[in-house]
């Protein structure tokens, strides 16, 4: 009788484990995007801060979507797409009281700012992205050129 309530509980134990990690994963996907700054510091803060590529990548138009999977790690992503490498950053978007967001019918060039470490260095950086807007939700399209 022992050895059957053992073997019951593993099994009602291993039942709930399946039936938990069969649920929907919303961390895999940015979800708010009604507005490019904060598209783009979701993306940012993806790839830097959580280490999730998938994620950034949700908000990219296809052809860059394709691009930032195809390096695989958040690591080769900054390294290669962005000239930038980061431990732990903060970013913002350009706000200088006027209206910064160049936005026409459909797309918009937003400028963030970031500032963090790495390897204990403190590193500060500007980077523009473009943007398009597709049924109400804005992706990320381009990088453009650094602005200095």
């Amino acid at each position: 009788m022992h050895y059957l309530k053992k073997f019951l509980y593993t099994l009602l134990s291993c039942s709930v484990f399946l039936l938990t990690a069969c649920g929907e994963d919303n961390t895999k996907k940015i979800t708010t995007v009604d507005n490019p700054e904060t598209v783009a510091v979701a993306f940012f803060d993806a790839l830097y801060n959580e280490k999730n590529v998938e994620k950034a990548a949700s908000v990219c138009s296809p052809k860059l979507a394709r691009l930032v999977l195809h390096y695989r790690s958040p690591e080769a992503v900054g390294r290669h797409l962005f000239n930038m490498s980061y431990d732990k950053v903060e970013m913002r978007p350009e706000n200088a009281g006027v209206k910064v967001r160049e936005q026409f019918k459909g797309s918009a060039n937003i400028t963030i700012y970031f500032d963090g470490y790495y390897q204990d260095s403190r590193i500060k950086e500007v980077k523009r992205l473009a943007f398009i807007q597709r049924d109400g939700e804005w992706f990320i399209d381009k990088i453009l050129k650094d602005p200095f």
